[in-house]
């Protein structure tokens, strides 16, 4: 099939996917997965099938989804924040994410001891070891600021098996954060509950689009990418997310942008179309490639993001018992920001949209430092 590498072709194989995922989400069965977790099921499954571009057959559609795609989608969604029950969420969530971040380094450490990947990966284990570390504390920034410290990207199939590994990984904790919340709901009932959304679960249907909010909106969508971008590149300390996200804020109190309709929906949907790609990055097929070695880095790799989940759920199930807060906390921990602020959207959880944002952008201060402690114990 010469045509899999067409983005046309791709694109329009991620919207066919999004559509399906939300009409499955919507039968008897599918409720209980929600269209979130849908989408990244049919995605992954149609990548590893080879029927769309995967994460090692990668095309620059899928680096423009989560470049241009995944800011403005989270832009879109923070236009209708409640700041006020964002306070009553921040310190809850910022608590968890410290308490998961260490998890995250005391699980890798514990792996290194129980598995001893050094026998496998010889002196490179220490360096991959500080780059799990990074990036399940707060996502790839702190992954790749590790490797080219050590100039780790140069060890071309080492490299890109560790990248495949985080891949699939992620997608699977994913997939175990959109779940858990549901399961445990019913064993252990929520104790406590931050004040949420009265809107429907899934998204709104009722919310209308005119063409003039519709210019509106793509207008200050890109205007406000545009600028958080230019700041970047002036002041490369403050991350992007962070302009842009305060951008959005505070557009969201002015009486004009508040009136705009869609902006909802608008952000939904980008938030889908960027859950489709992670979705094609859980490529199986590149791990089992990797034959020992990748096994050898799965099991490394799992293991420490399981560890930290169980330390987070018990925690936070015993202190606070809101299990879409704590799934939140923890896919900021391993997926950073982005996928973080999906499941927010997933959960219909407005109100913890900004915090998610916020304890992902400190994962990406705190991870890369964790990363280098790592190191130097092993």
């Amino acid at each position: 099939m010469g045509f899999i590498n067409n983005p046309t072709y791709v694109l329009t194989v991620l919207s066919l996917v999004v559509i399906l995922g939300v009409y499955v989400g919507k039968t008897k069965l599918g409720k209980h997965l929600g269209a979130a977790l849908l989408i990244i099921i049919f995605t992954a499954i149609l990548a590893n099938l080879k029927v769309i571009p995967s994460a090692s057959t990668s095309i620059p559609l899928y680096h423009g989804i989560f470049t241009y795609v995944a800011p403005i989608s989270i832009f879109y969604l923070l236009l209708n924040i409640n700041l006020s029950s964002i306070k009553r969420a921040g310190i809850p969530m910022i608590g968890l994410f410290i308490l998961g971040s260490f998890a995250t380094a005391l699980g890798i450490l514990i792996s290194w001891c129980l598995l001893s990947p050094e026998n496998t990966l010889g002196e490179d284990g220490k360096i991959i070891a500080g780059m799990l570390t990074g990036t399940y504390t707060g996502g790839s920034v702190n992954f790749n600021a590790i490797a080219l410290e050590y100039g780790f990207q140069k060890k071309g199939a080492l490299y890109a098996g560790t990248i495949a590994v985080d891949n699939v990984i992620t997608t699977l904790w994913i997939i175990v954060t959109l779940a858990f919340p549901i399961f445990l709901s019913r064993f252990w009932p929520t104790k406590t509950r931050i004040k949420r959304s009265q809107e429907n679960e899934e998204f709104i249907e009722d919310e209308s689009i005119n063409l003039t909010s519709l210019m509106w909106l793509v207008f200050l969508g890109l205007g406000a990418y545009f600028v958080s971008d230019e700041l970047k590149s002036y002041v490369p300390q403050v991350p992007s997310i962070i302009t842009i996200s305060t951008i959005g804020i505070l557009l969201a109190q002015t009486t004009f942008v508040s009136k705009l309709k869609g902006s909802h929906n608008l952000g939904l949907y980008l938030v889908f179309l960027f859950l489709a790609v992670i979705g094609a990055y859980c490529e199986l097929s590149a791990v089992i490639d990797l034959k020992d070695l990748g096994l050898t880095l799965f099991l490394f790799a799992g293991f420490s993001v399981v560890f930290h989940g169980v330390i987070t759920i018990l925690v936070g199930g015993f202190i606070y018992r809101d299990w879409e807060m704590i799934a939140i906390v923890s896919q900021a921990n391993v997926g950073g920001s982005s996928t973080a602020i999906a499941l927010a959207e997933s959960f219909n959880r407005k109100e913890l949209i900004l915090p998610a944002i916020l304890v992902g952008s400190l994962g990406n201060a705190l991870g890369t430092y964790l990363g280098f402690l790592v190191i130097y114990i092993l």
